[in-house]
């Protein structure tokens, strides 16, 4: 009898921690889709927060199996889904993003913010971080900080003191960012840049792999190099 009331009490913690959990699923399949469907899973390692329902994704097919979980269908599919659902756009690309974003109409739909257990936040009252944001293993946030919605911080980047990212900015691993920053909506940060104290990158510029910033950067252009100079202004 003990064994069946022991067995009984495990049921129903059990079911009672999935009801608690929040119906989560991923729009993108690909590399960081699938890094961030590991993101949430090392999430529920420490705190069984989420129900990974799986992907959505434009480019594939509903009922393929992706990493274990089965693509749900399309943005048509999830602008009907009938309860309540939270997506992270799992998209590098800011302006791609964006649309995508724009294109969900559902009210059921929600956006979570993302941190991996690993995160250093040097001061988490001082902090300030948007809906819809993915921050990876490793990352490190000084203080006074204010990061916009759906931004992107991949493996081991780093934020100084008093920085602005705006919406929809991505940084790409080990982007380091000085102090007295501000990085303007929809900044791509490609992997390994470097930005020094007290600069400005303009709206929807590119940053390529390994540059270093220690100028101001103006919109909607791409920079390369080390210092970093604009090659194309668009």
């Amino acid at each position: 009898m003990m064994g069946i009331t022991i067995i009984l009490l495990n049921w129903l913690l059990t079911e009672r921690s999935d009801m608690q959990r929040k119906d989560i699923a991923v729009f993108g399949v690909g590399g960081f889709g699938r890094g961030v469907l590991a993101l949430i899973e090392n999430i529920n390692k420490e705190e069984a927060k989420y129900n990974i329902r799986g992907f959505f994704d434009d480019g594939h097919e509903k009922g393929e199996i992706i990493n274990g979980y089965p693509v749900l269908g399309k943005t048509e599919d999830l602008n009907l889904w009938e309860t309540e659902l939270a997506i992270v756009v799992s998209i590098g690309n800011p302006i791609v993003k964006k649309r995508v974003v724009d294109s969900i109409t559902n009210s059921k739909v929600y956006y979570p913010t993302l941190i991996h257990p690993s995160v250093i936040i040097g001061a988490p009252d001082y902090v300030t971080i948007g809906d819809g944001c993915i921050i990876c293993a490793g990352t490190i946030i000084n203080t006074n900080i204010i990061i916009g919605n759906f931004v992107a911080l991949n493996f081991g980047c780093t934020v100084g003191h008093d920085v602005i990212i705006k919406d929809y900015a991505a940084f790409m691993p080990s982007c380091n960012i000085s102090g007295e920053v501000i990085i303007e909506e929809g900044v791509y940060c490609g992997t390994g840049v470097k930005i020094i104290n007290q600069v400005q990158i303009g709206e929807y510029s590119t940053i390529g792999a390994g540059a270093a910033v220690v100028n101001d950067i103006p919109a909607h252009c791409t920079a390369v190099g080390v210092p970093a100079k604009v090659i194309k202004q668009y």
